[in-house]
């Protein structure tokens, strides 16, 4: 994977969780991240909702997914499916 970020320029890596698979060849992937209050100062979360380019329709709804930054599939999709970390219980 890091030979393939290196050949192509920084491309942006998260992992979130899936929370729709129901498209063909896409998944909604949701990524938390917690933030800093920039005057209070106050830790709280947020997320934000990715649609990714599943080719395989590998992933299911509740894994843990990697994804990463990609040209455009369609008006909404930015991003692929690299790796599926986690299987959902």
């Amino acid at each position: 994977m890091m030979a393939e970020t290196t050949q192509r320029g920084n491309r942006k890596v998260r992992m979130g969780t899936v929370v729709s698979a129901k498209m063909d060849k896409t998944v909604v992937v949701r990524v938390d991240r917690t933030m800093r209050h920039p005057v209070y100062q106050k830790t709280f979360k947020t997320s934000a909702k990715l649609y990714a380019h599943d080719e395989k329709n590998e992933a299911r709804e509740g894994d843990v997914v990697r994804v990463m930054e990609s040209r455009p599939f369609s008006a909404t999709k930015r991003w692929r499916l690299v790796e599926v970390v986690e299987r959902a219980k």
